[in-house]
């Protein structure tokens, strides 16, 4: 046998390799690429969801969409999410839909008081409100793909509350105007503050108090500044996922499915993890020494009155389409 020399061998490698370059196939490049801003840390429940749809986008695509999740507002911040994707800097985004409530009414059905306060009314109340929210997606050149609540909401304080007067003067933290208008009602100083910047404020005692999830008080270790939380489940609010028009229709037949199909898992189980989690989420601010429990009757009975008068302004405000999602919600209910 002839012996080959250390050239002609590293000569053979190298043809070997190059002739099993030619013969195997290359690896699947993403013919789509969408970024997917949102604004909530990694290990929120509703980022790992959207981990998890994208990763499912991918695998039913066959490689063909590559969807990049940008969580805790690292690309946008939540109010510039709804822009960025009308105008194709992102391709799709997640954002808390009573943001755009100031822009119509109906994205903040979701944040009408004591309307929809347990999971199974909060789907009903999404049932009915969301062809509306479509039809206003469509008009500003969006596509909805799925919504998934937050658990229900619940107010913290610095102190203990006992009847409503004991509300005021307190810093409030609001993320949308149906909080910052209870706020007002209160008694409270109001300042709009998002997820992502909580922590931030509630160190620089920007503010000491507001209506929000046992989701975000974990998220935010919120016991390391404010030690009570009523559990007033007050409303459900639901995060919108959304597409850019354009880029959607860019995509061929199978893709669109493969998303759609992938929306809906997404959406299923987004519900159940947000319905699982939520007493959790009180169980641990317990274990981290915050008071966890329901409001007195007097602060209940203040919370209701508040609600009612907040439950009115937005029946104004959303006029003929907004009456009939009532409507059509306690027909259903």
């Amino acid at each position: 046998m002839k012996k080959l020399s250390r050239r002609q061998f590293a000569g053979g490698v190298a043809a070997g390799l190059a002739a099993a370059a030619i013969v195997r196939p290359a690896a699947a490049q993403a013919k789509w690429k969408w970024d997917l801003p949102s604004g909530y840390a990694a290990t929120n429940f509703h980022s790992v969801n959207l981990i998890q749809f994208a990763k499912d986008v991918k695998d039913a695509s066959g490689g063909k969409l590559e969807i990049t999740v940008h969580p805790g507002a690292s690309l946008f911040k939540v109010p510039e999410i709804m822009r960025a994707v009308q105008t194709n800097q992102a391709q799709a985004g997640e954002l808390l839909m009573v943001v755009l409530e100031n822009e119509d009414p109906i994205f903040g059905a979701d944040n009408v008081p004591f309307l929809a306060t347990s999971y199974a009314d909060a789907r009903k109340l999404a049932n009915v409100q969301k062809p509306l929210i479509e039809k206003r997606l469509q008009s500003r050149g969006l596509r909805q793909l799925f919504q998934v609540p937050w658990p229900p909401q619940g107010f913290y304080s610095p102190k203990p509350l006992a009847v409503p007067d004991d509300l005021r003067g307190l810093s409030f933290r609001s993320y949308g105007a149906s909080a910052g208008r209870f706020a007002e009602l209160a008694g409270m100083r109001v300042t709009t503050i998002q997820a992502a910047e909580l922590v931030q404020a509630l160190a620089a005692g920007r503010v000491n108090s507001m209506i929000t999830s046992g989701a975000t008080g974990y998220d935010s270790k919120v016991w390391e500044h404010i030690k009570y939380f009523y559990d007033v489940q007050a409303w459900l609010p639901k995060n919108l996922i959304m597409a850019n028009q354009r880029a959607w229709a860019a995509l061929d037949d199978a893709t669109k499915a493969a998303v759609t199909k992938a929306a809906e898992v997404a959406e299923a189980r987004g519900w159940a993890e947000s319905e699982r989690l939520s007493n959790h989420f009180l169980g641990e601010l317990k274990k981290n020494g915050m008071t966890v429990e329901p409001p007195s009757p007097a602060l209940k009975a203040g919370f209701q009155r508040w609600g009612d008068e907040l439950t009115k302004d937005w029946l104004g405000r959303a006029g003929a389409d907004g009456q009939a999602l009532v409507a059509a919600y306690k027909a259903s209910a």
